[in-house]
């Protein structure tokens, strides 16, 4: 009888893996593969982070060489958006980057107009916009080889990194960074994440950019919400990875405050340097494991912006979770006295204020809700805690626990000491 070519034959339901070497694998004597063939690849990320000024000047040559670094025979196509925030500060800026692309019409070509896109937590809302991003980019026929290049602040280039991510399996992505806190941190890694039913980051990938831009003539025209609020993500890696960053963010505070911009361009290229040396070197750039050492600070200041309903940006919140989990490690002896003190006048000598009244909200249990951050993060982190904490300046270590009681008397101690002043 001719075998069915279309019924497997094996004695188990269906296909039989291969070994290693080419032939079938021993059988187990229910008729299931013993040995599974072990898949194991590398793949190379590499990409360019480059500081510079007046980008999108005819006469800049970085954004040209960016986009030809590959040394590919082709007119190199892409499609700009631009943060509507961003628009609204430097409104001739879509007419320059027209102008840049006509200048250099023998390598690059715009696909069309530069598109403005909504800036701020509103482009992190959900997933329609990243939605509309991709069937607008396909309809004008981007391509895998093409690029798009986002300019603006973390959240939009966490929406516009998240389509390109997904339209093709991945367009080529150039990050424009526009804020301190896109420069030195969000900007320059491998995350693209956006908000969803209330969580922070639920939607996302690790999808490393073709290049990050910086270009420090955009923190000029910043506000000073959003001037200030870079600065904490600074503070956070010094405290845990550089003693000497530290001293130096604590003696340039009153001149960070005061809109010192060569005090600010130091500040965001060390902590970019030490954001990038973590994500390369740490063994885990896809946060497959436990520890989370960057996100030092954040389980509160995640659960604060949400229940400020943003209203609190993220560099503040996140100045507020430095100063709460500083507090809460002095108390427990990982922190000298005035190494907190040190934290706490720095963060304040920046600008920051250090303390909410949505620190002390409580749920209709009763219970304080700035505490179900704990669980939030813990979720997030696929359910088992891991938190960062300084053990003394310049080092970390972590733990999988804290006490609930003792956050609760380090945020009395942070609410007095902000009463006083």
């Amino acid at each position: 009888m001719e075998a069915n070519p279309h019924t497997s034959t094996s004695p188990a339901e269906g296909a039989t893996h291969l070994c290693a070497s080419g032939r079938r694998p021993p059988v187990a004597k229910d008729g299931f593969s013993s040995k599974p063939f072990r898949q194991a690849f590398s793949v190379t990320f590499e990409y360019p982070v480059v500081f510079t000024r007046d980008l999108f000047s005819p006469r800049n040559p970085v954004l040209k060489n960016t986009l030809e670094r590959l040394s590919e025979d082709r007119r190199h196509r892409a499609r700009v958006y631009i943060d509507d925030q961003v628009a609204a500060m430097q409104p001739g800026l879509a007419q320059k980057v027209e102008g840049y692309f006509e200048t250099h019409g023998d390598a690059l070509e715009l696909i069309t107009a530069p598109e403005v896109f909504p800036g701020g937590e509103a482009a992190k809302g959900g997933l329609d916009l990243a939605i509309d991003t991709l069937r607008d980019s396909l309809r004008r026929g981007v391509c895998r080889q093409s690029y798009i290049i986002a300019i603006g602040g973390g959240a939009m280039l966490d929406s516009v990194g998240l389509a390109a991510s997904l339209l093709h399996r991945g367009v080529r992505l150039v990050r424009v960074p526009t804020t301190v806190l896109a420069q030195n941190d969000a900007g320059v890694g491998v995350k693209n994440g956006i908000n969803l039913d209330g969580v922070k980051n639920a939607i996302g990938v690790f999808a490393p950019p073709f290049a990050v831009l910086n270009d420090r003539d955009f923190l000029t025209t910043l506000p000073e919400r959003e001037w200030v609020g870079g600065i904490a993500e600074a503070f956070k890696v010094a405290i845990i990875k550089d003693a000497a960053f530290f001293r130096f963010l604590c003696g340039a505070a009153p001149g960070l405050r005061d809109r010192n911009e060569d005090l600010m361009a130091e500040l965001v290229r060390r902590c970019a340097e030490l954001h990038l040396d973590h994500i390369r070197s740490n063994g885990d750039p896809f946060e497959f494991g436990r520890a989370r050492p960057l996100d030092f600070g954040h389980w509160s200041a995640h659960k604060l912006e949400i229940l400020s309903n943003y209203r609190i940006g993220h560099g503040h919140a996140v100045a507020m979770g430095l100063a709460l989990d500083a507090r809460y490690a002095a108390d427990r002896g990982w922190l000298a006295e005035q190494e907190f003190e040190s934290i706490y006048e720095g963060l304040k000598a920046s600008g920051f204020p250090l303390w909410y009244p949505e620190n002390e909200w409580l749920d209709p249990a009763g219970k304080l809700q700035l505490l179900k951050g704990l669980e939030d993060f813990r979720e997030h982190l696929g359910g088992e805690l891991t938190l960062t904490f300084p053990q003394g300046i310049g080092n970390r270590f972590e733990v999988d626990s804290v006490d609930h009681t003792g956050i609760e008397q380090a945020l009395v101690y942070l609410k007095d000491r902000a009463a006083t002043l």
